[in-house]
């Protein structure tokens, strides 16, 4: 009897202590991650956040393949610790103040459903961190979603240049309201006249359907593989091959008076706009929104966004190196830091950042592998974080797949991250940098996951 009170008291006594363990986290950390590899878990904290991202050059280059060697395999722990749930983060929200000159009901759920998803994923504190990768995705395709839902029972792909004015500032407003980032527009350079079709001279459903296989483009994007879309696409060719048929670019392509009329970029994107707003209307939200995701990250995972000056100073201390040297990678990790800008990535881009750069070094003369001698990884190129129980540096760099910015009342406002463990950043075999292709077989870089939890 007294060995069963025993158990109960220090069972009693434990429990309490947990209690006031959780009472006590809260104060102590005001940003948790939480790392998973499939069913292990280890709980790290960030103590500052972003700063704003600056978008880098995005040239278009001829495709070169990359091993998969290049991508270390990464052995799951041995030892697994509970992660830590922080309080919930419930963004403010607030009854928005509309126009009342955009004739859309936007608590339908077809469309509020996607304006929550878009208030979420450019979440206030981290539109600016995320808004390349997460944000300006989904706001993008909201916006073609709009599009089509706006002229879902009428003749209408486009919306008018003035009811366009007023929707995309009641869109802008609601999602606000919902805790998103006011300066979304600006961030994802996306204005009210991408609502118009611009300078598409198609505009409605009848003549849109008279000069398209609407058939065949709506079987290419209603189920759009996420693995194999990017390498063996069918949705964004469908799409090209429609813009291309409604713009009427095909019979100008011989004429070089109309050549010289417009700017073929800028009219063919305004037609791709109106490509979506009719996809828009055939598919359901949900299957648009993923669909839309998808050919975004393809596009996303194909460029670094990180600008790269000139690395004169880190290639005047790293240029004769053989060994590890403190003045050369004290100069090449500053450099690295001052260049990421704060902002997240995804594990592609990082890979065609730490080439494009590498490629700058030995262009200048660094002919030695100074990533391994000054142990830069993958991460490096990624938003850094000092953990709160120790003095290492923790980076994030989101999965290549589309991802989002989750809240619920038990965690919080969270995002997924990928490869934040030790992976090595590769070094180019030489100074003529091109983009990279990750279509090899085998490959394959979302294998360890992390979540940051943010409250």
């Amino acid at each position: 009897m007294g060995g069963y009170q025993d158990a109960n008291y220090y069972r009693g006594s434990w429990c309490c202590r947990l209690i006031l363990f959780v009472i006590w986290l809260p104060t102590f950390l005001h940003v948790t991650a939480q790392e998973s590899h499939a069913d292990h878990r280890r709980t790290t904290s960030l103590v500052e956040l972003a700063k704003e991202p600056t978008s880098g050059d995005s040239g278009l280059f001829d495709p070169i393949e990359i091993s998969p060697s290049v991508i270390p395999k990464v052995p799951f722990p041995t030892e697994s610790v509970p992660p830590m749930y922080p309080i919930p983060y419930v963004p403010t929200r607030y009854e928005p103040v509309l126009t009342g000159k955009c004739p859309v009901n936007f608590s339908r759920p077809e469309i509020s459903n996607i304006l929550d998803k878009a208030a979420f994923d450019c979440f206030g504190p981290l539109a600016s961190l995320v808004g390349n990768v997460v944000c300006c995705p989904q706001f993008s395709s909201l916006i073609h979603i709009f599009q089509g839902f706006f002229g879902m029972k009428s003749n209408n792909l486009v919306l008018s240049n003035a009811v366009a004015d007023h929707c995309f500032s009641d869109i802008v407003s609601i999602l606000a309201s919902r805790g998103a980032n006011n300066t979304i527009p600006t961030l994802c350079s996306i204005k009210s006249s991408n609502l118009t079709g611009g300078s598409c001279p198609v505009k409605n459903d009848s003549t849109f359907e008279r000069t398209v296989n609407t058939s065949k483009l709506v079987e290419a994007c209603r189920t759009v593989d996420p693995l194999k879309e990017c390498c063996r696409p069918v949705c964004r060719p469908a799409i090209m091959d429609a813009a291309l048929q409604i713009s009427g670019r095909q019979m100008m392509i011989n004429n070089d008076n109309m050549a010289g009329e417009m700017n073929h970029t800028d009219y063919l994107n305004d037609c791709k706009g109106v490509v979506y707003s009719y996809l828009s209307k055939q598919l359901s939200s949900e299957v648009a929104n993923k669909a839309f995701r998808i050919l975004s990250a393809c596009k996303v995972n194909k460029v670094c966004p990180l600008t790269f000056k000139e690395p004169s100073d880190v290639i005047a201390v790293c240029k004769n190196v053989a060994a590890p040297s403190p003045t050369c990678c004290s100069s090449l990790n500053t450099y690295i830091a001052e260049t990421q800008q704060k902002i997240l990535i995804t594990n592609k881009q990082a890979i065609i950042c730490a080439t494009q750069f590498g490629s700058m070094l030995r262009g200048g003369g660094v002919m030695t592998n100074v990533y391994e001698l000054c142990d830069v990884d993958l991460k490096d190129f990624s938003i850094q974080a000092l953990l709160a129980f120790g003095v290492q540096d923790a980076g994030c760099l989101l999965r290549s797949l589309p991802g989002d910015v989750i809240f619920d009342n038990s965690s919080g406002v969270s995002f997924t991250c990928d490869l934040s463990d030790n992976i090595a950043a590769p070094w180019p075999s030489s100074s003529s940098f091109t983009s990279l292709s990750f279509c090899a077989p085998g490959m394959s870089l979302d294998q360890v996951i992390f979540t940051w939890l943010i409250f």
